[in-house]
């Protein structure tokens, strides 16, 4: 067990490190791979909670990833790293239940003989981790189930045609004459893959001065403001590290008004910002950028578009560009010598 406090030093910048996280978490089989890697955690902890102390570990196939909280009651959490949607699994890999169970003495003698509380999240609805470790502690926790979240996904296994044949007669046929409109206004589309954390910022400037742009940027609730401008701009460094940011912009005469940012893991992209100039509302160029990107993700040959959460009303617009709805499933495991819950 490998016990980091913050300045977390080589750890942030290890490429080894990033590269096998990111793979491990890219076959894990949980319903949001992209937010299991260090790229989304990693991140989170920067922009949210820089002062935790984590607890990770990483063997040749398997990842433990904690994040420690303190409750109000007094009692140590152990949570994700990224513990407001917790959409990331702590624990990845075949044998994640067992590199678990053999981390617990070491934590116990770290917390004076009092193991902590641990929530475990992200993880599909029928998944073994859980009963696993149930079964190899012998009832040493009590387990309570957390409510679940939905995440909306749309599947790109057969390429373009197959995506747009999922889509309705209406989409395809709206799509079709915003295509024409943005050509006929010569509006263009870039590809940008950043390959180092400074080429990353040079791109995220270009991605605020967007921003700023917006109805969000000029409502004060977008990506230009503190901590969600710490946290995209600390994901697409990281990503960096192994070109794995997947940036759009729409541009007109030289002047981008419109981007699309997202990262992939393995076969999964997970979409994070879209925005656009407010000015350029009427030429539907965040539609353009959502379809011009998974053209490019098609030809990569990524076989999922994951969208990230759709319990909001807010985000009912998801359903029309991804048919599929993922439910993520969270624990928290009480240690039974705990006389009242975490």
């Amino acid at each position: 067990m490998e016990i980091l406090t913050l300045p977390h030093g080589s750890l942030h910048w290890n490429p080894d490190l990033t590269s096998r996280w990111t793979a491990i978490a890219a076959l894990s089989g949980r319903p949001d791979p992209f937010s299991c890697t260090p790229a989304w955690q990693l991140a989170f902890h920067d922009a949210f909670a820089p002062r935790r102390r984590l607890f990770i570990h990483a063997d040749a196939g398997n990842v433990l990833a904690f994040a420690e909280m303190m409750l109000t009651s007094g009692h140590i959490l152990l949570a994700p790293l990224e513990s407001h949607w917790i959409s990331a699994s702590p624990l990845l890999g075949p044998e994640a239940a067992e590199l678990f169970v053999h981390a617990l003495p070491g934590l116990a003698v770290f917390y004076n003989g009092r193991l902590p509380c641990f929530l475990i999240g992200g993880l599909e609805e029928d998944s073994t981790l859980i009963p696993r470790i149930s079964r190899s502690t012998g009832g040493l926790f009590r387990l309570m189930k957390q409510p679940l979240s939905l995440q909306r996904s749309a599947s790109l296994e057969d390429g373009m045609d197959g995506y747009l044949s999922r889509r309705s007669g209406n989409f395809r046929s709206k799509m079709k004459k915003a295509h024409r409109r943005a050509a006929e206004r010569d509006i263009r589309f870039e590809r940008v893959i950043p390959s180092t954390p400074e080429q990353a910022d040079v791109i995220y400037a270009r991605m605020t001065a967007v921003e700023e742009k917006s109805w969000k940027g000029r409502d004060h609730c977008g990506m230009t403001e503190p901590p969600s401008l710490e946290f995209y701009r600390s994901m697409i460094r990281r990503l960096s590290l192994y070109r794995g940011g997947r940036v759009m912009f729409a541009v007109h005469e030289g002047r981008d008004i419109g981007f699309i940012f997202g990262g992939v893991a393995g076969q999964f992209y997970r979409g994070q910002q879209f925005s656009y100039d407010a000015d350029w509302k009427a030429f539907s160029v965040g539609d353009l950028l959502q379809l011009e990107q998974i053209s490019w993700l098609c030809e990569e040959g990524v076989l999922r578009y994951d969208m990230g959460m759709s319990d909001h009303p807010s985000m009912a617009y998801k359903t029309h560009w991804a048919e599929m709805e993922l439910s993520l499933h969270a624990w928290l495991l009480v240690p039974q010598l705990l006389h009242s819950a975490c």
